[in-house]
């Protein structure tokens, strides 16, 4: 391992990087992931859904010239009021919806015309907000799905899993569906991650889960952010999620109403007004 200092070694969780593939995006090794950009997210970006205008089927529109983008390391929040878009955006990105105008990047490459399940194998770890685990299946059974695409041993991902989420390695004989909300997103998570993916994207991942609970999970995001893993989440506790975001995107009815880093869109007294509360 080269003794190279982590680039993605702010305050911030842990310095495993071992639980992503190799090259851009998450690495497998210390010191051979891309050093972070101080450059704005937009056309360079690692992961971009840039100009994204569409909607589902043959229906109207509800994005409208959307931009997202997230780099290596970085956490990238969607947020903004109800009907905004903010899901279907992310939706959009993973291609479960056709664009009508506008392009999907992953490290360089145009991956429009992909299928979602193309896009998992091409590095895309996705977790829904609902349905997003099997809840007759074992922990351990729902994390071995995870690693359908992989045939390389999976027990090292899997025990990084577990390091990561502790609760899951006490109940990896229970059903998933047995446990609490906040231990199976853990769980969807966790199913993610063993596909080592080159980006992880996150649909809500607190939805109706208590407020320590949240914490805990955010703290846990932060963590896979520190692996160098670029981590696009769409969060209704705006507040919190800027709290933690490199980059922060407020859509409003499917357009770009406000973009920063998450401090400054925490400053900023429109956004503030209209959209945390005051």
């Amino acid at each position: 391992m080269s003794g190279r200092a982590n680039p993605y070694a702010d305050d911030r969780g842990n310095k495993d990087r071992s639980i992503t593939k190799p090259g851009q995006g998450g690495t497998m090794g210390a010191g051979t992931a891309p050093e972070p950009s101080d450059r704005p997210a937009g056309v360079n970006a690692f992961l971009i859904g840039e100009a994204m205008t569409g909607g589902y089927g043959s229906g109207a529109d509800i994005l409208h010239d959307c931009t997202i983008a997230v780099d290596p390391g970085q956490i990238a929040v969607i947020v903004g009021p109800n009907g905004a878009g903010k899901s279907t955006a992310m939706k959009a990105v993973f291609g479960m919806l056709n664009l009508r105008k506008g392009s999907v990047r992953l490290d360089g490459e145009d991956i429009t015309a992909l299928t979602p399940q193309d896009r998992v194998k091409a590095g895309m770890g996705f977790v829904p907000q609902t349905s997003n685990i099997f809840p007759t299946l074992t922990v351990e059974e729902n994390l071995e799905m995870g690693a359908f695409i992989r045939r390389d041993d999976i027990r090292g991902t899997m025990a990084q899993i577990y390091d990561l989420f502790p609760i899951l390695a006490d109940k990896r004989r229970q059903a998933a569906g047995e446990l609490s909300g906040g231990q199976r997103q853990q769980v969807a998570v966790g199913r993610a991650l063993m596909t080592k993916p080159k980006v992880l994207m996150l649909d809500e991942p607190t939805a109706g889960v208590s407020p320590i609970v949240m914490d805990e999970l955010f703290d846990r995001i932060i963590e896979v952010a520190r692996t160098g893993i670029p981590i696009l989440m769409v969060e209704q506790n705006a507040r919190q999620a800027l709290a933690i975001a490199d980059r922060g995107y407020v859509l409003v009815q499917g357009a770009n109403a406000h973009t920063g880093t998450g401090k400054e869109l925490l400053a900023d007294e429109q956004v503030r007004r209209s959209f945390l509360g005051g």
